[in-house]
């Protein structure tokens, strides 16, 4: 087995601690994530996988348990330090794109480099060769209002690529998007996947989807009810234990 990029042991997440309304959203979660596997996190709306989306990016602290990123104990971190860690381990991909207005799409994909502090012209030089891999190539001096839903997509994949992250997490890519986009933009996952290697975490509520992916993870209230590798049909959880 591949190194662990994801190791998540006994996560636990509650809100209002401490308070008579405390809240455990998630309740003790294992997961391993090799490097290299494009898993889904599957579920119904309240089934936890926004909250564990959130600690898987480092957007949110988990209340309980211990949560290794690439090797880094992201637990202990401090908030500075977790912050320098999301931008270079993590590339998200939002269903809303997420890009700057009044910036190009050549920009947009250099932001994050320019957060870690990557000289100007190898920001430049990293994605324009960013956005010939997502077929934008043409498209690098327009704006996001002049491009289409599917074109803002690739521009935001693109930007998630930025800084060669450990994880692309990607938050239901397609949803805004009508089937024909939505299926050109699941096309690019697979080529980062089979091509560069990268390690793909989708969350998503569309089974068909799921289905795409090596490795599908169902959540409901808040637990993992089904952990399945696709390729054996075999539940992973015993077989990682």
């Amino acid at each position: 087995m591949s190194r662990p990029i994801i190791d998540m042991r006994g996560i636990v997440k509650s809100f209002y601690v401490g308070t008579p309304n405390e809240l455990e959203i998630l309740h003790g979660l294992d997961i391993v994530v090799p490097e290299g596997q494009f898993v889904s996190i599957v579920g119904a709306s309240g089934s936890g996988k926004s909250t564990l989306m959130n600690i898987v990016g480092a957007l949110d602290r988990q209340t309980g348990g211990q949560y290794i990123l690439d090797g880094i104990d992201v637990s202990k971190l401090e908030d500075a330090d977790l912050s320098g860690i999301r931008n270079k381990k993590i590339g998200f991909v939002f269903q809303t794109f997420n890009l700057i207005a009044r910036t190009s799409a050549l920009k947009n994909v250099e932001l994050p480099m320019l957060y870690a502090g990557v000289p100007a012209k190898e920001r430049t030089k990293r994605a324009k060769e960013l956005l010939e891999i997502v077929e934008m190539s043409d498209r690098e001096k327009h704006m996001p209002n002049e491009l289409s839903g599917g074109q803002k997509q690739r521009i935001a994949i693109a930007r998630a690529m930025a800084n060669d992250p450990a994880i692309i997490l990607a938050d239901e890519p397609t949803g805004a998007l009508d089937s024909k986009t939505g299926r050109l933009v699941m096309d690019i996952f697979h080529k980062l996947h089979k091509e560069q290697g990268k390690t793909i975490v989708l969350i998503t509520h569309n089974p068909e989807l799921a289905e795409e992916t090596d490795r599908i993870i169902t959540l409901s209230d808040g637990k993992i009810v089904s952990d399945v590798l696709k390729n054996n049909h075999e539940e992973v959880k015993e077989a990682a234990e």
